[in-house]
């Protein structure tokens, strides 16, 4: 049982911790924002967003190391698992839920887990941040092994649930990637690849949903796409994985044939048709002058990527 003056004391130590964050920087030039124009808070924020993409290009040689050693794993069969709570939570889980429909990948390669559970997600679960064994529970119930990858995303970069989730993959055998904020984190020193992308002090003091969110979310969206266009999940800029579950997606893949191939819409039916609506399949039907059950095969023989079964089509 903690004592209370055990508790003032780690009071304390946060509070101290805190305040030494770059993050949490107080701004006495904004201490009057409430007392501007709707219009003039906006022009602030809108600034302040402009700088977060070169606080990202600053970091690109990290992340991408990281983004090599996470698509070599991900190749040999690894998954891809984000990690963290709150907002950075909530970014890995939608990142990793946008995979599926984007690229096709299998629902279980690329996950999110946040601290407190899918409640999380809606609802602020307390003190689910502060558990390191929670985060070791978490990736012990997906089985994380040798070949998967996970990554620590924490604005603050001492958060335990993520550091916590870093430093039980590690011993585990997993790769690690820690995404943080602040310089000289603890995620960072916790994970083989450290990625501190340094936005600077809030325009609300310690609101990291706003550019350190914004920061996460564009690494966030580099380590995916990157990974998924080494994993040869596009063909140029195309998304010729595309799942195409809906009309929208469906459209979305006639057009992705078309851009492919030139042929036409005749010829992108019959080979949409003919391959189960497999947009890759059908591009590969179209320019390899083969059959369904070729294409599949040639795929699947080249790892998924198109140009490689492209050229080991019969001509």
């Amino acid at each position: 049982m903690t004592s209370t003056a055990d508790a003032s004391s780690n009071h304390r130590a946060l509070k101290e911790e805190l305040e030494s964050l770059t993050t949490e920087a107080f701004r006495p030039e904004l201490a009057e924002i409430d007392q501007l124009p709707t219009l003039d808070i906006a022009r602030l924020m809108n600034a302040e967003d402009t700088t977060v993409p070169a606080a990202v290009a600053a970091r690109l040689p990290e992340i991408a190391a990281a983004i090599d050693a996470l698509s070599a794993r991900m190749a040999r069969g690894g998954r891809l698992i984000y990690a963290g709570a709150g907002t950075p939570g909530r970014l890995g889980v939608l990142d990793a839920s946008e995979c599926p429909p984007t690229f096709n990948t299998d629902p279980a390669q690329v996950m999110g887990v946040i601290a407190g559970g899918p409640e999380a997600m809606v609802t602020s679960v307390e003190g689910a941040e502060d558990s390191r064994e929670l985060a070791a529970g978490d990736l012990d119930a997906l089985g994380v092994g040798a070949l998967d990858t996970v990554v620590g995303v924490s604005a603050s970069g001492r958060t335990p649930y993520a550091v916590g989730a870093v430093e039980h993959a590690r011993a585990l055998g997993a790769l690690t990637i820690g995404l943080s904020c602040n310089e000289h984190s603890a995620l960072a020193a916790a994970a083989e690849h450290g990625i501190e992308v340094v936005v600077g002090p809030e325009l609300l003091t310690g609101s990291t949903r706003l550019k350190a969110g914004t920061a996460q979310k564009l690494v966030l969206n580099m380590l995916s796409t990157i990974t998924m266009i080494r994993l040869g999940k596009t063909y140029g800029n195309l998304m010729v994985d595309v799942r195409a579950s809906n009309e929208k997606l469906r459209a979305r893949s006639r057009r992705i044939v078309a851009l492919a191939t030139g042929a036409a819409d005749a010829e992108i039916e019959a080979a949409l048709t003919a391959t189960d609506g497999e947009t890759k399949n059908a591009i590969l039907v179209i320019l390899g002058s083969v059959d369904a059950a070729t294409a599949a095969r040639l795929l699947t023989e080249n790892d998924g990527h198109l140009r490689t079964a492209l050229a080991a089509a019969p001509h």
